[in-house]
């Protein structure tokens, strides 16, 4: 019991890791400021234009959406870092996680917007543009809001999992969270600082979870 307390729970080195790590943190915080609304524009922009009326705009944006929907994330991560040199962009493992997650996240928002917009009654949008609303008024005022809170568990889980997959910088050398607890690791030979990475994480999401079961059971409830 001793040694694994050492080898995972030693307080020594967690207080030394403990700068290392919070930078991390810090780095992981500002990627998820930055991920999640690209991710949540971009998939609001695929929503709308999968309801485009014309073809020739709808089909692209869903065989788009079901791309990179298909495509691992880690694998489009590192093709970004790899590739773009070679057409001359040369661009930091910040920006190239920016690209990826905006690419991949947005499709799975983008799915979600989606099937919000579609359980919006049709009779609905009618009823607004009979009014006298124009559709950008009735989508943004009628459409919008409602489709949003119908699909919000949906929203909340697809966001705790783009928090968790920032750790994915780490491949790319972006001082994340996780890379500074393997750098401190690296030095000081001993699981700790990653023990203290998996704490952090959980604090930080475990908030966000029990939101999510809370607004679940209230869905439930209603259609109860």
């Amino acid at each position: 019991m001793e040694e694994m307390i050492q080898a995972f729970f030693n307080a020594d080195i967690a207080r030394a890791a403990m700068p290392i790590v919070l930078a991390g943190l810090l780095n992981t915080l500002l990627m998820s400021l930055l991920v999640v609304p690209l991710g949540l524009m971009g998939g609001l922009a695929l929503a709308l234009g999968a309801h485009s009326r014309h073809p020739l705009v709808r089909w692209p944006l869903m065989a788009w959406v079901d791309f990179f929907r298909a495509f691992p994330p880690l694998v489009l991560l590192v093709l970004l870092f790899a590739g773009l040199p070679f057409a001359g962009l040369e661009l930091g493992g910040f920006a190239c996680v920016a690209i990826a997650f905006f690419l991949n996240t947005g499709a799975y928002y983008g799915e979600i917007l989606r099937a919000g917009i579609e359980s919006i009654p049709h009779g609905q949008v009618e009823a607004a543009r009979s009014t006298g609303l124009s559709r950008l008024q009735t989508t943004t005022y009628i459409v919008l809001p409602q489709a949003v809170r119908n699909v919000l568990p949906d929203l909340l889980s697809n966001t705790l999992e783009v928090v968790k997959l920032t750790s994915l910088g780490s491949v790319v050398a972006v001082p994340e969270l996780l890379y500074q607890a393997r750098q401190a690791q690296s030095v000081t030979y001993n699981a700790t600082p990653i023990v203290m990475a998996a704490v952090i994480y959980f604090l930080i999401l475990w908030p966000l979870v029990r939101l999510l079961s809370r607004l679940e059971n209230r869905a439930l409830a209603g259609r109860g």
